[in-house]
């Protein structure tokens, strides 16, 4: 996922990119005027119609690095979901922390290499939330929480594979347990979401992670935090 670190995708992803059960409902207006609770992280899924379609949300907001990445990127639909995903985390920013929208973007820094503009999202000044997006194929998803978090978001009708392919990513009895159902890839494809959160967190050892199916979207999404997490059940609007 472009902004998270992301292991080698499944073949048959067709180029889309990677990147709680606690359903809460919408509130304030994302522009900064009210911070969420502090001691608990917020989820959302959205389409990318739907985060491009609200004013708010505009590619103006984004910072010159991230219009060259978009700039790069040849597929409309591929950059559409690029610019939703960073819009959504900017918005997730400013409800969680009360930031106005324009002072709510990450920066990205690759430990691996010591450069900008890649590796897992953060927001300067601020070390101790944590930040996570995932885009694919229409859909899109942000997560903004104290501590480590991740999330990762597919389209319900994604199948991963093959099967050797997932044997280096995915638990053995967990491809066992899913294999021996009538119709293994909604199995599959929940297994993928959530180690994808699980690595985008982060940690080492295990995190609580929730996995659910938002059939509005047509999607399936996980979401791992070392907190309590609220997952939204739409883009928020006046309370």
């Amino acid at each position: 996922m472009t902004g998270d670190p992301d292991p080698a995708p499944p073949p048959d992803r067709g180029g889309g990119d990677r990147g709680t059960d606690d359903r809460g409902t919408g509130g304030p207006d994302a522009g900064g005027h009210d911070a969420g609770d502090p001691a608990t992280g917020l989820a959302v899924v959205a389409t990318t119609r739907e985060v491009l379609a609200r004013p708010e949300l505009h590619e103006g907001l984004l910072a010159p690095w991230e219009l060259r990445r978009l700039d790069a990127i040849r597929v409309p639909s591929r950059r559409e979901d690029v610019l939703a995903a960073r819009l959504l985390l900017r918005s997730c920013v400013a409800r969680h922390t009360g930031l106005p929208l324009h002072r709510s973007g990450p920066a990205q820094l690759c430990p691996g290499c010591g450069r900008h503009g890649h590796g897992r999202p953060y927001l300067p000044g601020l070390p101790g939330v944590g930040l996570s997006l995932s885009h694919a194929d229409g859909v899109v998803a942000a997560a903004v929480g104290p501590g480590a978090i991740g999330i990762d978001v597919e389209p319900s009708t994604r199948r991963p594979g093959p099967l050797r392919v997932l044997r280096r990513l995915l638990p053995e009895a967990d491809l066992r347990e899913a294999g021996a159902q009538p119709d293994p890839g909604p199995a599959l494809l929940r297994l993928w979401v959530r180690e994808e959160a699980l690595l985008k967190a982060g940690r080492e050892t295990p995190l609580p992670l929730a996995e659910w199916s938002d059939h509005d979207r047509a999607a399936v999404a996980a979401v791992a935090s070392t907190g309590p997490t609220t997952v939204l059940p739409q883009l928020w609007g006046p309370g």
